[in-house]
């Protein structure tokens, strides 16, 4: 599992660049995890024409539409070109494949796009890096969306989008023309393993815009904005030595991880366990219901202590 460091957002300290370079690192070591492990299928011809970068930056900024004839395929998505310009559109930007299909249905469907003209997008236009990225997804979108849907935004709006990608670090949703990221931070006040145990690809959601660069189209969403945080109350809802309801949500060696009803989350360390048992596994089980004492509670960093009072049905 990825450990996740990175300082969270507040209203009063919105994503600075730092905050931003670690994000895109991430995506970047996924890209080229996925990229290195490609195997090409299809191979379309060979093409060394160079890339009219003026014409390809102006499709960028001005969010136009083009079309592109696809002359190739991997299993990360699909070669395009025409004379002046040539890419790659990555396979979350496919229209017609989903998180849920399969490798062998994904092959099939690459193959069907060979030789296909596509309406794309400009997503990224890099010619330091020699990489234009382009979406059919996007396309869907009318010309022009992407400015004129950055310049309405502001930050504390609500907006409803699409689940697009479910990856280690967030998830990305589709705004209508521009596509924002809920870090895995800020989808839930409780603890998230991974941003799939919370949204689903397809997925129609509200977002609150928590920040947005417009100059590098770059939008900062979140989930658990929507809703009052559950930490502000609970110094005045839970003492030590409450006992209360909880869920088991996350097992690990050291531990458990459980959720109050209140929606807040606290660690049940081995040692905190009657019975002295070697791993927790050996008592509990992801959704269980347990009763739980309060050993100690920390707000401020949304810390919570927790001893196993007794499992449903049992008393310790």
């Amino acid at each position: 599992m990825v450990e996740y460091k990175l300082t969270e957002l507040t209203a009063e300290s919105p994503p600075d660049e730092a905050w931003w370079s670690a994000i895109l690192a991430d995506a970047e070591a996924q890209v080229n995890t996925t990229e290195s492990t490609l195997v090409e299928i299809e191979p379309g011809p060979e093409n060394d024409a160079p890339i009219d970068w003026k014409w390809a930056e102006k499709l960028y900024k001005e969010d136009a539409i083009i079309t592109l004839t696809v002359t190739g395929f991997n299993r990360g998505g699909l070669l395009v070109e025409d004379d002046r310009i040539q890419g790659f559109v990555p396979i979350s930007h496919i229209i017609e494949i989903s998180e849920e299909t399969d490798d062998e249905q994904r092959k099939e469907i690459l193959a069907a796009y060979s030789g296909r003209d596509l309406k794309l997008k400009v997503i990224e236009c890099s010619p330091k890096r020699e990489r234009v990225v382009l979406s059919e997804r996007a396309a869907l979108a009318a010309p022009g969306r992407r400015i004129e849907l950055l310049d309405t935004l502001v930050p504390g709006a609500r907006i409803t989008g699409c689940v697009t990608t479910v990856t280690n670090f967030g998830v990305f949703i589709d705004l209508g023309g521009v596509e924002g990221l809920i870090h895995i931070s800020e989808l839930s006040w409780g603890r998230v393993g991974h941003p799939s145990e919370v949204l689903s690809p397809d997925q129609e959601i509200e977002v609150y815009v928590l920040h947005l660069d417009q100059e590098r189209c770059r939008v900062a969403l979140s989930l658990k904005r929507l809703y009052p945080n559950p930490w502000d109350e609970a110094v005045q809802r839970y003492q030590p030595g409450d006992v209360a309801q909880a869920v088991i949500t996350n097992i690990v060696p050291y531990g458990a991880f459980a959720r109050l009803k209140a929606g807040l989350d606290g660690l049940i360390h081995i040692s905190e366990m009657a019975g002295n048992p070697n791993s927790p596994a050996e008592i509990l089980t992801e959704g269980q219901t347990v009763q739980v004492s309060i050993l100690h509670i920390n707000a401020e960093r949304q810390q919570l202590g927790l001893r196993l009072h007794s499992l449903e049905g049992e008393s310790m």
